[in-house]
């Protein structure tokens, strides 16, 4: 069952906060490089150039996925828990949670500013950055969601 009001959420490292007040917002990963911003990567390496180079939406054939900013459904992803352990050797950070900061958004004023903002929106069944997920533009489809 989909829940009143859903939120989403999206964790950075504090020192990218500057770029996110003088951009305007949040930027996805393709805009940050294109862009040049600094700060400090969080993300595993091989997930960021897989969601730039190879993986699309079927909702969006043409849009990769490191175009989009991501957000989770849940307040604690597992990419915390990465850093919290410190040993993938994927993960260039490795400095522990203390200075990640966590963004909670309402999905609906998301949706609501993005459609009102001519921008495309999509949620995924799981994480994006892997090869199998589902993937939709229509919130009814939500309730399929586990």
């Amino acid at each position: 069952m989909t829940p009143n009001n859903p939120k989403i959420y999206h964790i950075l490292h504090v020192d990218k906060l500057s770029s996110v007040v003088n951009s305007g917002g949040l930027l996805s990963d393709a805009k940050v490089i294109t862009q040049g911003l600094g700060g400090t990567v969080i993300g595993m390496n091989s997930i960021k150039k897989r969601r730039l180079e190879e993986l699309t939406f079927t909702t969006y054939p043409n849009l990769y996925v490191g175009e989009c900013v991501p957000f989770y459904f849940c307040p604690i992803s597992v990419m915390l828990y990465m850093m919290h352990k410190g040993n993938s050797l994927d993960l260039d950070y490795h400095d522990g949670q203390d200075d990640i900061i966590h963004l909670e958004y309402s999905l609906d004023d998301v949706v609501k500013w993005a459609d009102a903002n001519n921008f495309r929106w999509v949620f995924t069944s799981s994480n994006a950055g892997s090869r199998y997920f589902e993937d939709s533009n229509d919130l009814n489809n939500l309730k399929n969601m586990n």
